[in-house]
């Protein structure tokens, strides 16, 4: 990794990332602020602090969107009637931040 990327981040990270969100802007309104919305629920409620975590929750996220407006569904034909268990279920084996601040507390703590 390069000092310019450490600063600014992967400039294919960003790419990808551009890309996934025009994709989810090309939604139906309704899968798109739903779109948005669990974007909101996933990075306030903890997130997910790796990028292929990350793009492939929200890859898959905008992939089982554009199957179920074609298919004429409603958002929670998908994702069922309990949007934020779902979102929680998708992270469920992967590294939130929660986990890394609950790490760095723990070794904080009783260890200085």
């Amino acid at each position: 990794m390069s000092f310019l990327e450490k600063i600014i981040g992967s400039l294919d990270e960003k790419r990808e990332w551009k890309a996934m969100e025009a994709r989810a802007k090309a939604l139906p309104e309704e899968y798109h602020n739903a779109y948005k919305a669990i974007q909101k629920y996933m990075w306030t409620s903890g997130g997910v602090t790796e990028w292929k975590d990350m793009s492939r929750v929200f890859t898959g996220i905008i992939e089982l969107f554009e199957e179920g407006a074609a298919d004429g569904k409603k958002v929670t034909d998908l994702t069922g009637e309990d949007v934020a268990a779902f979102c929680d279920e998708l992270v469920k084996d992967t590294k939130t931040w929660q986990d890394k601040y609950r790490a760095k507390l723990n070794d904080t703590i009783g260890r200085e």
